[in-house]
């Protein structure tokens, strides 16, 4: 009920740069964003950075490493309060580390050098003893600076949210964004659990959510409606319209990179017509027509594993949560974890194994041995790859995401190639963001899709098939008769450059127009599924899941 003016965000960072940043944030800032809120952490990041200079304390950075345009990590801006994010450098866990002058260092992208005094940065910290007493001095001290200022200024912090509250629910004007329409499909079953799913996620916001009937050609299409002038419509409208991220390049001309994603379009994510409304919606109001759909499992069609690499990365995690907690249509999906010592005796238990994002590298070798004790080492190897392909050729199905799909290529000698390797970020760079795919709808693991969809693109190939070995289909889109090699391409890149990006920032597009984006190869009896894309991406992807499901379950 009651929000904060202000969140305090304690986080520890890498051990060879600052010793601590602060607010202001670097650019960009997302739109959304009141400028009371900016206004705010800028004056309080300072204060907190000048108190600490003046007490001794060195290596501080402000204005730099961290932007304020991904609203899952600054929930606070769109609720009336600045979200201070302070990040202090790290200990081996809690034990001390002796850093040389020489290994401290900042990425180039950070925009600060921290053997430089700057405006943004000093003073210089020239290396030495660091642990965890240290840690906690920077962090306690910032913390009890931010108190300070907080009492000192109380009433400016409560007129800034009173400022923001009262802009908030302002009438709007003809021609401002009165807000957002929401298309319910009551008879398409993925779309209604999508749009429950973005609801509910808006209303446990704090956004006021109404339903109600309007009619469209005639017939009644029944809709949620999101008004702009409430208190949290600027938090709705984030993530409701389609983001149009800075080309924000450095000196050299590279290309600065985001701190997180620069996409957070949930409408594109979760496959729902959302449309702008600049005049007040006119309909009839309902009561909510959306309901939890999920229920117990009919039958178990799919078993699946998920590959667990040694080397924890966070796709694999997210993968398990999704295929736990989503399903297609009445099938269930029975699935387990399967790691490198499970690979030799992979057998029919399984009709698919998922290889969730992550380099080749990772998966084939994982830590080398002596790095640590040897049951934390070492990846799917030489054997396990032979295992991997005698699994597909007595019929099962592999399906490698995003990143994976090179060691596929590589270790299976698929005729494809990633035409995104090795391009520099000058020509090429899509660092997280929402792209528009087209579909080949006779194919199975299109099945129930729409005729063009979206793609999580970040870190991700493009694939073009290049060997004559390997058939494609006709003309008419059925696949080539005899033979156990082909492949068929199921989703691709629009040919026109310009059609391409859907939300976010694309630099290069042109290099993966009319490229493919999902392909499936026969090999023997089985088949290898490549994602060029992440289809279950954080678990909002909620348009692409059934491309996953249907790529483990057909």
């Amino acid at each position: 009920v009651w929000h904060p003016q202000i969140v305090h965000d304690i986080h520890q960072q890498g051990e060879n740069g600052s010793r601590l940043f602060l607010p202001p944030y670097m650019q960009p800032v997302e739109p959304n964003v009141p400028k009371q809120i900016v206004e705010g952490y800028t004056e309080l990041g300072n204060f907190m950075a000048d108190t600490m200079r003046k007490k001794g304390y060195a290596g501080i950075t402000t204005n730099s490493t961290y932007d304020a345009w991904t609203p899952a990590r600054a929930y606070s801006h769109y609720h009336g309060g600045v979200r201070i994010l302070s990040e202090t450098a790290s200990a081996r866990i809690a034990s001390p580390i002796t850093v040389k002058w020489e290994d401290i260092r900042a990425a180039s992208d950070d925009g600060y050098d921290p053997k430089v005094e700057s405006p943004n940065f000093g003073p210089v910290w020239r290396g030495g003893e660091w642990k965890l007493r240290n840690i906690t001095d920077y962090m306690t001290t910032a913390a009890f600076s931010l108190l300070n200022h907080a009492a000192d200024n109380r009433e400016k912090w409560l007129s800034r949210f009173y400022e923001i509250g009262k802009e908030a629910v302002r009438p709007r004007k003809k021609g401002e964004l009165a807000g957002f329409t929401i298309r319910i499909y009551p008879n398409v079953r993925e779309r209604v659990d999508a749009a429950y799913s973005l609801v509910e996620m808006l209303k446990r916001a704090g956004v006021e959510v109404d339903f109600g009937t309007i009619a469209g050609n005639g017939v009644p299409t029944t809709v949620a409606y999101v008004r702009a002038d409430q208190p949290y419509g600027s938090f709705a409208k984030a993530l409701l319209e389609r983001q149009t991220y800075p080309d924000l390049l450095d000196k050299s001309g590279d290309p600065i990179a985001p701190y997180d994603v620069t996409a957070h379009s949930l409408n594109l994510l979760y496959g729902i017509d959302v449309i702008e409304a600049n005049a007040p919606l006119t309909y009839r109001r309902s009561s909510s027509p959306l309901k939890d759909t999920a229920e117990q499992c009919k039958q178990f069609t799919a078993k699946a594993a998920v590959y667990r690499s040694k080397v924890p990365t966070m796709d694999e995690g997210w993968t398990r949560w999704v295929v736990e907690r989503f399903r297609n249509a009445d099938d269930c999906i029975w699935f387990r974890s399967l790691e490198n010592s499970d690979i030799e005796l992979v057998d029919s238990e399984f009709k698919a194994i998922i290889f969730p994002d992550q380099s080749p590298n990772q998966i084939l070798n994982g830590y080398p041995k002596g790095s640590m004790p040897d049951e934390y080492t070492g990846g799917v190897g030489k054997e396990g790859v032979e295992n991997l392909r005698k699994f597909v050729e007595a019929g099962g199905t592999l399906v490698f995401l995003n990143r994976a799909s090179n060691f596929a290529i590589r270790e299976f000698n698929l005729p494809v190639k990633d035409v995104t390797a090795g391009l520099p970020r000058k020509d090429f760079y899509i660092p997280g963001s929402i792209l528009r795919t087209e579909l080949d709808l006779t194919h199975p693991i299109a099945k129930g899709m729409p005729a063009q969809s979206i793609a999580w693109f970040e870190n991700s190939p493009a694939f073009e098939v290049l060997s004559p070995g390997f058939s494609g289909p006709d003309a008419a889109g059925r696949p080539p008769e005899g033979g156990t090699q082909n492949f068929r391409i199921i989703a691709s890149y629009p040919k026109d450059p310009k059609q391409i990006l859907l939300s976010g920032w694309a630099l290069g597009a042109e290099r993966i127009a009319g490229k493919a984006a999902l392909v499936e190869f026969t090999i023997g009896k089985g088949k290898i599924v490549l994602f060029g894309f992440r289809p279950q991406y954080r678990g909002q992807s909620l348009a692409t899941f059934p491309l996953l499901f249907n790529a483990i379950g057909q």
